[in-house]
């Protein structure tokens, strides 16, 4: 059963995670479909923007670490480096959408954690209802951001605020991520503020648009990544430490 759904209309594609009953914790299936739901888009000429959003009481509360830790070698597995892309399947299922030449529109409402919240930082907006939180909370469980967030935070906010979020792993409210600049807006209806900008960037030309994504994302800081797999081999002992009962 796919937890990840994918609807088009007219030149929009919505994707949604899709296991509310567990607040949208991310399994590493549902990496794994995240990867090829972007793909699919990524091929796709009809669709000019992406909103992102997650059914039921939050957008994710993160990687499910209970079940991800019952399979330790899907783990090890999944931590390899993808052939040709210099992300694993947990990086890659949040770069993937930074790798699309659409923009992407996430609309956040609820709990967003860990992996969920490294994905929401993945999109190119982020609009969130008010009482939505939002933590880097993987330092909680002995362990980094290794989803992608080291590159997404060193773009959006000052290296003090992302160790602040990530030493800490303290849940913040929707009000202080907008000031610090960790979302774009904060609003009532964040699907319905994804929907409109999704209206607008449609009316502009598809080409300039992809073009000012390709642009700022190859400009604004390079070595992404160099900074993934930085990530990636500071997460490796910390995990090894998990599988042998230390912390």
């Amino acid at each position: 059963m796919s937890h990840v759904s994918l609807t088009i209309d007219a030149d929009r594609a919505y994707v949604a995670l899709d296991r509310p009953d567990k607040h949208n914790g991310l399994t590493i299936p549902m990496l794994r479909e995240l990867v090829r739901v972007a793909r699919e888009i990524g091929k796709r000429d009809d669709v000019r923007a992406v909103v992102l959003t997650g059914n039921g009481p939050s957008f994710s509360s993160g990687l499910d670490i209970a079940k991800a830790a019952g399979d330790p070698l899907t783990i090890v597995r999944n931590f390899v480096p993808l052939p040709g892309r210099g992300t694993n399947t947990f990086q890659e299922a949040c770069w993937a959408w930074r790798r699309l030449p659409q923009p992407v529109i996430a609309a956040v409402h609820g709990h967003c954690y860990g992996g969920g919240l490294q994905l929401a930082l993945a999109a190119d907006f982020r609009f969130a209802t008010p009482d939505a939180d939002f933590s880097v909370m993987e330092v909680k469980h002995g362990l980094i951001p290794d989803m992608t967030g080291a590159a997404t935070l060193s773009r959006l906010i000052g290296i003090d605020k992302a160790l602040l979020l990530t030493m800490t792993a303290d849940p913040v409210d929707a009000a202080y991520a907008e000031r610090i600049g960790l979302i774009t807006e904060v609003t009532a209806d964040p699907r319905a503020a994804a929907e409109k900008l999704a209206e607008r960037i449609s009316a502009r030309s598809p080409y300039a648009v992809m073009a000012a994504k390709r642009l700022f994302d190859r400009s604004w800081q390079r070595g992404t990544l160099r900074t993934l797999g930085i990530e990636r081999a500071t997460q490796l002992p910390l995990l090894i430490r998990q599988a042998l009962g230390r912390r």
